[in-house]
């Protein structure tokens, strides 16, 4: 199953994405969904159907109780930072304040200029759980998205702590759809293109932590509720890393692709 988040008219819905059509459920957001009792009966239903190709794409989940984000977690991002692998996730945090829809404009900050990428795949808890083992993690997981992990560099190396050059307002791509896991494999390749170029590709499969061993964990530390997003790291290839490093410019067109999920196409716009 494919899910969506429309925009209709000022308002959002949840939608099933059906071939070229998206039928609107009964839940403001793919978020709503998940909190609602037997989603996926809901998720199931007929309604209002229209063309994919006429309604614009919120992000998926708009407004997540939490967002944990996941550094070092791809072998070959970590070996590019000159890091050793490590024993533990590293997590941090990101505001709901920072997403954008699959196809909006990122905000170019005016504070900086080390705007850089990162392809992540992201997980999306579908029920609650707290202190859960392998299965009731897998069984927690509702779906998977794509995001972009855009960071501000030079904010991030500020201090050792990492979540202000993380959470810059409106620079967090996502969606364009949540995949349920019955309809996605844990092979597929990431991609990252700025200007048309191929700046990341990787296989999902370099993961250090994959997405059930996250779910696991986060939740010894604290209880993960539906439409909670996990974004479980980038691979290689980030601009930061280049020799000399490479950014994002106002008018770079960065499109984020993994494969069995879809694509966000976004242009970095400057803050108004």
């Amino acid at each position: 199953m494919k899910l969506a988040t429309l925009r209709l008219g000022g308002r959002t819905t949840a939608a099933r994405i059906d071939g070229d059509e998206a039928v609107a459920l009964a839940a403001t957001d793919v978020g709503a969904l998940l909190r609602q009792d037997r989603w996926q009966d809901i998720a199931s239903a007929d309604g209002t159907r229209h063309q994919r190709s006429d309604v614009d794409l919120a992000p998926v989940v708009p407004s997540p109780g939490k967002i944990v984000c996941v550094g070092l977690n791809y072998r070959n991002h970590i070996l590019e930072m000159g890091r050793e692998l490590p024993e533990y996730p590293t997590l941090f945090a990101k505001f709901t304040e920072a997403l954008v829809g699959p196809n909006d404009d990122i905000e170019l900050p005016k504070v900086s200029e080390a705007l850089d990428w990162e392809a992540e795949l992201a997980v999306v808890v579908g029920s609650r759980v707290r202190g859960a083992d392998r299965a009731a993690a897998e069984a927690a997981i509702a779906g998977y998205a794509v995001l972009n992990d855009v960071t501000v560099r030079d904010y991030q190396y500020r201090t050792k702590q990492w979540l202000q050059g993380k959470t810059f307002e409106a620079t967090t791509p996502f969606g364009p759809y949540l995949v349920t896991p019955e309809e996605f494999e844990l092979d597929a390749d990431i991609v990252t293109e700025v200007d048309g170029a191929v700046m990341q590709r990787a296989n999902i499969s370099d993961l250090l932590f994959d997405p059930v061993h996250l779910v696991s964990y986060i939740s010894e530390i604290v209880t993960l509720n539906p439409g909670d997003v996990i974004a479980t790291g980038t691979p290689g290839g980030v601009g930061h890393a280049r020799k000399p490093p490479r950014y994002l410019t106002a008018g770079s067109k960065l499109v984020t692709r993994i494969d069995g999920l879809g694509e966000l196409v976004n242009i970095v716009k400057e803050a108004s």
